[in-house]
């Protein structure tokens, strides 16, 4: 199991290293991220989104967890 979420990880390092080069090849083809996030930001749910994925990070990479 650990190799193929290594194996995840991986894979979407390479699809963002493919991502850049494609926005560095053709700069009209991929929008920037304030662009996509200007748009995301608008609808209400989406933001309710974005806000619960930053609570998940911040509780599962910040939280300590209780020492015996």
């Amino acid at each position: 199991m650990r190799d193929i979420t290594t194996a995840g990880f991986v894979l979407c390092g390479l699809l963002i290293v493919a991502l850049v080069v494609q926005a560095r090849i053709a700069p009209g083809t991929v929008a920037r991220l304030t662009t996509v996030l200007d748009i995301v930001m608008t609808d209400r749910a989406a933001r309710f989104t974005v806000m619960l994925f930053w609570w998940w990070i911040g509780w599962h990479f910040l939280v300590v967890p209780p020492q015996p």
